[in-house]
C-alpha cells in the first residue's frame, strides 16, 4: 500500500508560502544585518578610540585636549540618568589610555639599574591600577538593580527550606540572635527547618536547640571547616531550598518572602545573595568615629558591585544571607572545599554549570562587625588568599562555562586582592626620587603633569559619580594603605602554593576594656610615614638649594609625598584602637514602645536604641524616670500596640532628662524570642538606612581623610609620648598567624 499523493496548494496556500519565506529571508537578513551594524559600530569606536588614543600631541595641545575633556566631564557629571555616566566613563578611558599609551611609548627609556628597577615597578603598578580601572567600569557602569518577586499561589505550596547556621567557636548568646530570628521568619512553619551546625559540639548549644525545637548536627570532626560543615549539613537533610547565615547574621522576619519569588519565576536560578549589613561598626568606624558618616569598606561592593555583577549574571555567594537551590548544589558536589573562599568558589562552579545567580540590593539580615582591627585584618587575609587561590586552581579567565561578561567580574574580584604590593609602591615611589635621585619617569616634568594629572582627575571624578553613595573618595586608598602588608605574604604565597594555611575563624564579640595604640599593627604605617617624612624634608631642601631647573619634577614628587603622608596618618589613626565597654552592641533604631510605671501611668515614646538586655528611649516632655525605678515597656510592630506585641519588665539603669536607659528582668526561652521577633527580625530595621548618606564630593572627602590623617599623628605622638608596657593586655583579638586555622585535617 502506497501513500496517497499530496494535493497541490491552491493559490491562496501558494501565496502564504511565499509570503512565509519571504519573511524568513528578511528575518534572517534583518538578524544579520543587526550583527553587522553592532559588529561595525564597534569596529568604528574601537578605531577612534585608538586613534585618539594614540595621537601625538605636543605639551599645549594636550593641554588644551585634557582641558576641554575635563569641562565635559565636569559638566556630565551634574546631569541624571546613566547614558552621562557612560559618557563619563568614556572620558575616563580616553584620559587613561593615552597616559597608559604615553608611558609605555615615551617614558621608559631608563639609564641605570637604579632607574629601572624603580622606573619599571612603577609602570607595572600603573598598569594593574588600570586593569582593575577598566574592569571596574565593566562591573558598575549599570547596575541590574533588580526588584522583588511576589510570590504566588497558596502558602502550602510553597517549597521547603532548610536554615543552616553553621558555628564554631561563636558565643550562645550571638548565635541565639540568629536562631530566634531564623524561627520568627515569616514562612509556613511545617516547611521551615531550622539547623544548627555545631562544628565545636558543646553541649550548651545542644540543650538550647533541643529546648526550642530546633535541628542539632554535628560531624565528627572538621575537615575543611565551614565548607565541609555544610556538606555534611547537605547529606542530613533533604529541603528543596537552603538558606545560609552565619552564626551572628540576623534574618528579618521577611527575608524568604522577599528572595524566595525569583527561584519561583527563574528554573535556572541556584543562588541569591543580599547584603551583609552590620549593625555594629568596623574597627575603621570605631576608631575613627565614622559610623554610619562615611560608608565603610564593604558597603561599596554590597551597594554597588554585586548589583553590577548582577547585571552579568556574575553575582557572587557571599556566605551567608543567601538561598540556594539544593539540586543544583549537589549537582556542582556542595559547597566548594578547593580554597578558603568556598563561597565565591561555589558560586563559580554554578555559573560553570550554566545555572544563574542572582542579587537584591535590600538589607534583609544584619550581623556583627569585626570589634579590632587584628580581628578584621585577620579576616582580610582569609579573604585575600582565598582569591588568589581561586585565581590559580580556577582562573575564571580560563576553562568552560563563563561568559565575557562573567570572566571579567569574577576576575576583577580576585585581581583586587593583588593591592598589596602596588599600594606599597605607590605610597614609596615619589622617594626614589626625592632620596636617591632615581629618574622613574624619562620625561619632562610638565608633559608628566599634563598626562598624569587628566588621568586622576577623570578616574575619582568618574568613580566619584558611580560610587558616591556607597563609597567616599580617597577612603578606598586608606583601607589599602591599612591591609596592604598584611595581604601581601599570603597572596603571593597561595600563588605559589595555592593549598598553603588554612581557614581561620572570625571572632565576633568581646570587650576592649581601655583606649590603646596597637604598636604591632602600626608598625609598617609608622615605618612608611618616617620615610615619607623623610622623602619630604629631601624635597624642601632641593627646592631652596637645589638646582633650579629641577623644581617642578621637585614639587610633583613633593606634593605627591605630601598626599601619601595624608594617607598613611590615616591609617595609623586606625591603629588607635577605642574602647568598647559593652559586650554586645547597642542597634540605633526608632521603634514604636509604650512605658507604664507601677502607679498605671502609661506614655508612648520612640526607642533610641535596643540590646539583647536592654533598650533607651526618649520619654515625652513633662515625664521622667529614676534610677532603679520598676517599669513595664511593650514592644510592638506599630504604634497603636494593638497587634503583635510583647511585655517586658525592666529597671531603670540610666536616666538623664527624657533619655532613659533600662534593663530586661531574667527573660524565659520565650520572652527573648519574642524580643528578637520584635526588635532584630523587624522587616524595615536595616533596610531604612542603606545607601541613604550623605553622597560624596570629591573635595569633602579629602577634607574628611585630611583631618583624620592630623589626628593619626596627634594618636602616634601621644602614644609615643606615654608608651604603656602592657599594652597587649588589652587586647581581644586572635594572633594573626596565617596558620591560624580551622582545618584540622
Amino acid at each position: 500500500m502506497t501513500d496517497a499523493p499530496h494535493p497541490k496548494p491552491g493559490f491562496k496556500g501558494r501565496a502564504e508560502l511565499r509570503l512565509n519565506g519571504w519573511l524568513s529571508r528578511f528575518r534572517q537578513w534583518r538578524g544579520m544585518a543587526r550583527w553587522t551594524l553592532i559588529l561595525g559600530t564597534t569596529a568604528i569606536a574601537a578605531l577612534l578610540l585608538v586613534s585618539i588614543v594614540s595621537a601625538p600631541l605636543d605639551l599645549y595641545t594636550q593641554c588644551l585636549f585634557a582641558a576641554l575633556c575635563f569641562l565635559s566631564a565636569l559638566l556630565l557629571k551634574r546631569l541624571p540618568g546613566r547614558l552621562p555616566v557612560l559618557a563619563l566613563i568614556v572620558l575616563s578611558l580616553v584620559a587613561s589610555l593615552r597616559y597608559a599609551y604615553w608611558r609605555l611609548a615615551d617614558t621608559l627609556g631608563f639609564d641605570g639599574w637604579l632607574d629601572s628597577v624603580f622606573g619599571y615597578g612603577l609602570m607595572a603598578a600603573e598598569l594593574y591600577a588600570l586593569v582593575v580601572l577598566l574592569f571596574g567600569y565593566v562591573q558598575t557602569a549599570w547596575p541590574l538593580r533588580r526588584q522583588p518577586v511576589l510570590l504566588a499561589g497558596e502558602p502550602s505550596e510553597w517549597p521547603t527550606v532548610d536554615v543552616f547556621i553553621p558555628t564554631y567557636n561563636e558565643a550562645l548568646n550571638i548565635v541565639k540572635l540568629s536562631i530566634f530570628a531564623a524561627q520568627a521568619m515569616d514562612w509556613p512553619k511545617d516547611k521551615l527547618r531550622i539547623h544548627v551546625l555545631d562544628d565545636g559540639r558543646r553541649d550548651e548549644f545542644k540543650r538550647l536547640c533541643h529546648s526550642i525545637g530546633v535541628n542539632y548536627i554535628t560531624r565528627d570532626n572538621n575537615d575543611h571547616a565551614k565548607a565541609g560543615n555544610l556538606n555534611e549539613a547537605l547529606k542530613a537533610t533533604d529541603g528543596e531550598y537552603i538558606a545560609m547565615f552565619d552564626a551572628d547574621h540576623v534574618p528579618t522576619r521577611s527575608f524568604l518572602q522577599i528572595g524566595m519569588g525569583w527561584f519561583l519565576k527563574d528554573p535556572k536560578l541556584a543562588m541569591l545573595q543580599t547584603p551583609h549589613f552590620f549593625f555594629s561598626p568596623d574597627p575603621f568606624e570605631k576608631n575613627l568615629n565614622t559610623f554610619r558618616a562615611v560608608p565603610n569598606e564593604g558597603e561599596l561592593f554590597y551597594g554597588l558591585v554585586q548589583d553590577g555583577n548582577d547585571l552579568w549574571n556574575a553575582t557572587f555567594f557571599c556566605g551567608s544571607c543567601a538561598i540556594l537551590r539544593r539540586k543544583p548544589l549537589e549537582e556542582i558536589g556542595g559547597v566548594a572545599v578547593e580554597t578558603v573562599t568556598e563561597d565565591a568558589h561555589t558560586a563559580l562552579k554554578l555559573n560553570r554549570a550554566g545555572y544563574n545567580t542572582a542579587y537584591l540590593a535590600i538589607p534583609q539580615a544584619a550581623g556583627l562587625a569585626t570589634e579590632s582591627l587584628s580581628r578584621h585584618i585577620s579576616q582580610r587575609i582569609r579573604w585575600a588568599r582565598g582569591m588568589a587561590q581561586i585565581f590559580r586552581v580556577d582562573n575564571p579567565l580560563l576553562g568552560k562555562g563563563l561568559k565575557l561578561g562573567q570572566r571579567v567580574c569574577y576576575a576583577n574580584a580576585m585581581l583586587h586582592f593583588f593591592y598589596g604590593l602596588p599600594r606599597l609602591v605607590f605610597l614609596t615611589a615619589p622617594l626614589a626620587y626625592l632620596i636617591f635621585g632615581a629618574q622613574i619617569f624619562h620625561a619632562s616634568a610638565l608633559m608628566i603633569t599634563a598626562y598624569a594629572l587628566p588621568h586622576l582627575f577623570h578616574s575619582n571624578l568618574t568613580n566619584s559619580r558611580i560610587q558616591g553613595r556607597f563609597r567616599h573618595s580617597f577612603w578606598n586608598e586608606v583601607y589599602e594603605t591599612v591591609l596592604a602588608w598584611y595581604i601581601m605574604p599570603p597572596v603571593l604565597m597561595a600563588l605559589v602554593k595555592p593549598t598553603f594555611g588554612g581557614f581561620n575563624v572570625t571572632d565576633k564579640g568581646g570587650i576592649i576594656a581601655r583606649e590603646y595604640f596597637d604598636w604591632k599593627l602600626a608598625r609598617p604605617y609608622i615605618v612608611l610615614l618616617v620615610l615619607n617624612l623623610i622623602g619630604l624634608g629631601f624635597g624642601i631642601h632641593q627646592l631652596i638649594w637645589g638646582a633650579p631647573n629641577t623644581a617642578i619634577t621637585v614639587l610633583i614628587n613633593g606634593t605627591w609625598t605630601l598626599y601619601n603622608l595624608i594617607i598613611i596618618s590615616a591609617a595609623v589613626a586606625v591603629a588607635s584602637e577605642s574602647r568598647q565597654v559593652r559586650s554586645e552592641p547597642r542597634v540605633r533604631a526608632e521603634l514604636p514602645v509604650k512605658v507604664r510605671w507601677a502607679n498605671g501611668h502609661e506614655v508612648i515614646c520612640t526607642t533610641q536604641d535596643f540590646s539583647q538586655h536592654g533598650l533607651g528611649f526618649k520619654l515625652p516632655a513633662g515625664t521622667t524616670a529614676h534610677a532603679g525605678e520598676r517599669v513595664r515597656v511593650t514592644l510592638s510592630r506599630n504604634a497603636a500596640a494593638r497587634i503583635s506585641h510583647a511585655e517586658f519588665d525592666t529597671t531603670v539603669v540610666f536616666s538623664k532628662g527624657q533619655y532613659v536607659g533600662v534593663r530586661f528582668d531574667p527573660l524565659t526561652l520565650r520572652q527573648q524570642s519574642e524580643l528578637v521577633r520584635m526588635t532584630f527580625s523587624r522587616a524595615d530595621t536595616w533596610a531604612a538606612s542603606w545607601g541613604s548618606g550623605k553622597v560624596d564630593t570629591p573635595l569633602s572627602a579629602l577634607r574628611e581623610v585630611s583631618a583624620i590623617g592630623l589626628l593619626g599623628m596627634v594618636a602616634l605622638l601621644k602614644a609615643l609620648i606615654s608608651r604603656p608596657s602592657e599594652t597587649s593586655t588589652a587586647r581581644v583579638a586572635p594572633s594573626l598567624a596565617l596558620d591560624s586555622n580551622l582545618d584540622k585535617s
